[in-house]
C-alpha cells in the first residue's frame, strides 16, 4: 500500500500552491500529522502534515515549483512502497536529475534547449534562464548576483502587478492634524475612524464581482505589516464595534504573529478594506495600490510638527498625510474625497 499525497484545497478560493521547502527526503521514515511540507499560497506560507505513517518513497514536486491544488507532490508507502502506475516515465540511467523551474522548462522548450544537456549555474545546480538563453545562442554577459524570485517577494509581485493591470486606480491626498490622536495608538485609532466612516460611504467597503458590485455589510479591515519576508496584511475583525484599546491589542498581536510567521490562513482572508501605515520610515506621503479584490485603501504619512495656520496665527501642530487610493470604476473621486475628509475630521476630533 501507499498513501499520494496530493496539494490540498486551502480555501479561499485558491488554486495553486508554491512549494517552499519540503520537510523530509526520500527514504526517510515519517510519522502521521509529523511536519512534511511547507506550501506558500498568495495569503501566508502552511505548514502541510503528514497525512499517514510510512517512508517517504518519491517526491515528485521540487522546491520553487508553483502547482495546482490536486497536484500529487509525495508518495509515502509502506516500507518505501509506491504504486507502479503513478510512477514517473522511466529515465535513461545515464539521465541526470534537472533542477529548473516551470518557467525556465518552458524556455527551454521554446528555445529547443535539451535541459539535461546543461549544468546549471543557480543555487544547488538549478538551471537558470541565463543558462537557457546561454545555450540557445543569444546570451547576454551575465551581470550581478540572480536570485529566484520565490514565496513571499513572487507572491507580492504576481499581486501588485494583477492590481495595476486590472485596477484603474487614482489617489487623493489631504493633511491631517494629528495633535489630539495619542501616536502610540495611531494604527487601532484609524482602523476605528475608518470603520465608522465607511458605513456612510459603502461603495468604500465593497468589492467587483463581474458586472456586479458587492457591498459588504462587515468592517473586517487589513493592516499591512512589514516582514523579514515581505509584506503581509493580516486581518483585524469587527473594526466597527471594537474600542481603540481592543483594537491596538489586536493589532499587537497580529503583527507579532506576521513577523514571527505564525499566522494562520484564516487570519490572512477577507478583508474588506486596508489601512497601511510605515511609522518613521513613511515618508510625505504614498500612493498605495489597492489589496485585490478591495477597492479602496488608506495611507497614513509621516506624523511630525510641522507649521499650520490657526485664526491667522502661525503656530505647531502633529500634522501628516492622509491618502485614498481608489478604484474608480467603483468609487467616484467626490466620493472618495467626502470619505478621506470624514476619516480626517473624525481623527482631528480625537
Amino acid at each position: 500500500m501507499a498513501y499520494e499525497f496530493k496539494l490540498p484545497d486551502l480555501g479561499e478560493g485558491l488554486t495553486e500552491g508554491e512549494v517552499s521547502r519540503w520537510l523530509v527526503s526520500e527514504g526517510d521514515d515519517v510519522a502521521e500529522d509529523q511536519p512534511l511540507v511547507e506550501i506558500q499560497t498568495d495569503k501566508t506560507t502552511v505548514e502541510i502534515p503528514s497525512p499517514a505513517a510510512g517512508k517517504v518513497a518519491q517526491i515528485l514536486v521540487e522546491e520553487g515549483a508553483v502547482v495546482p491544488v490536486g497536484t500529487i507532490l509525495v508518495v509515502i508507502g509502506e516500507d518505501g512502497a509506491a504504486p507502479v502506475a503513478k510512477q514517473p516515465e522511466p529515465q535513461r540511467e545515464t539521465a541526470k536529475k534537472v533542477r529548473a523551474t516551470p518557467l525556465v522548462r518552458r524556455l527551454a522548450q521554446e528555445l529547443g534547449v535539451d535541459l539535461e544537456s546543461l549544468d546549471g549555474t543557480g543555487p544547488q545546480g538549478r538551471i537558470t534562464e541565463q543558462d537557457v538563453r546561454g545555450a540557445s545562442g543569444g546570451a547576454e554577459p551575465a551581470e550581478g548576483r540572480r536570485e529566484p524570485l520565490r514565496g513571499v517577494r513572487r507572491l507580492i509581485a504576481e499581486h501588485m502587478s494583477r492590481a495595476h493591470k486590472e485596477v484603474p486606480a487614482v489617489t487623493w491626498v489631504e493633511e491631517c492634524d494629528f495633535s489630539g490622536v495619542d501616536l502610540k495608538l495611531l494604527v487601532p485609532t484609524v482602523l476605528k475612524a475608518v470603520a465608522e466612516t465607511l458605513k456612510e460611504f459603502p461603495e468604500l467597503n465593497a468589492r467587483l464581482d463581474g458586472d456586479e458590485i458587492v457591498y459588504l455589510d462587515r468592517y473586517d479591515l487589513g493592516v499591512a505589516v512589514q516582514t523579514d519576508d515581505g509584506l503581509v496584511v493580516p486581518v483585524v475583525r469587527g473594526c466597527d464595534s471594537a474600542s481603540v484599546d481592543e483594537l491596538a491589542e489586536e493589532v499587537r498581536r497580529l503583527a507579532e504573529a506576521a513577523r514571527g510567521g505564525a499566522l494562520k490562513p484564516e487570519e490572512l482572508r477577507g478583508s474588506t478594506f486596508t489601512v497601511t501605515s510605515a511609522g518613521k520610515l513613511a515618508g510625505l506621503l504614498q500612493t498605495p495600490i489597492v489589496n485585490h479584490p478591495e477597492v479602496a485603501i488608506l495611507s497614513i504619512g509621516r506624523i511630525a510638527e510641522r507649521p499650520v495656520v490657526r485664526d491667522g496665527q502661525l503656530a505647531v501642530a502633529q500634522t501628516g498625510y492622509v491618502s485614498v487610493t481608489f478604484d474608480h470604476r467603483v468609487v467616484d473621486g467626490a466620493r472618495a474625497a467626502e470619505f478621506g475628509l470624514a476619516v480626517i475630521g473624525r481623527l482631528e476630533r480625537a
